[in-house]
């Protein structure tokens, strides 16, 4: 193993943060890394908005399902996947970009931004600092959208609360790498490893809640799914102009 590795197995989602303010330079540090990650064609279809103020914060972190550690943490940075760039270099060269206009560029920009997330993840890490990932900030999209004044072909993808860990949660345990790593063709026969990882689930929110909870990884993964979560995904992308023209087809 080296220091790299180690901090990615040692990841943790932190949802406590210390008054501490997140140093300018290991702030850099962390954007350039997650500027370093690949992206489709080179396109680097990703822009970040970092948000300090704390009542942007505030609003912020209701628009996200008041989720209070968005408007705890120091810094909290959205990420987006981002074509504004692309339709300024059609302008460039006088070509209608018609291939934003087909959902395979939704699949683009989404990628691109975990890619460039999870870099920014490692490097926050690497540098005593603990994060957490936003999905909820797609729960609110237009109001997001309006706060953060982005552009046609813009969209949040996801948001990363960045700050000093003021506790740790442990590390929470993952599937078994057998449930998840396949050779040669997808293994369906994970059903005793999914149980088996609902026991330890069980067993760690247990610990970590005191007692309070004791919710397995088959429970928390249904009720999730049981019913769609976010419901302005639609509106969000007819409003900047991703058409998605040929997911019928």
């Amino acid at each position: 193993m080296n220091t790299i590795i180690n901090t990615q197995l040692n990841h943790r989602s932190y949802r406590s943060y210390t008054s501490k303010k997140v140093e300018p330079v290991k702030l850099d540090a962390v954007i350039k890394a997650s500027q370093a990650a690949p992206s489709w064609i080179n396109g680097q279809q990703v822009s970040i908005v970092a948000v300090f103020d704390d009542q942007r914060k505030k609003r912020l972190s209701e628009l996200v399902g008041n989720q209070a550690y968005v408007a705890e943490a120091p810094v909290f940075l959205i990420f987006c996947a981002d074509f504004y760039r692309a339709q300024l270099a059609g302008e460039v060269h006088g070509k209608t970009l018609e291939a934003i206009n087909d959902v395979d560029a939704l699949l683009v920009g989404a990628t691109d931004v975990g890619l460039a997330m999870s870099n920014a993840i490692t490097a926050a890490e690497s540098l005593d600092l603990g994060t957490v990932p936003i999905g909820g900030i797609r729960k609110n999209p237009l109001e997001v959208i309006e706060l953060l004044e982005l552009p046609k072909h813009v969209i949040p993808i996801a948001g990363l609360c960045v700050g000093y860990p003021s506790e740790d949660p442990g590390l929470k345990p993952r599937l078994p790498k057998e449930a998840i790593y396949h050779e040669e063709s997808y293994q369906t026969n994970v059903a005793a490893l999914i149980e088996s990882y609902d026991q330890s689930m069980s067993a760690y929110m247990h610990k970590r809640t005191n007692g309070a909870q004791s919710t397995s990884w088959t429970e928390r993964v249904s009720s999730f799914y049981e019913k769609p979560y976010y419901t302005s995904i639609a509106q969000m992308l007819e409003k900047q102009g991703f058409t998605c023209k040929n997911i019928k087809e």
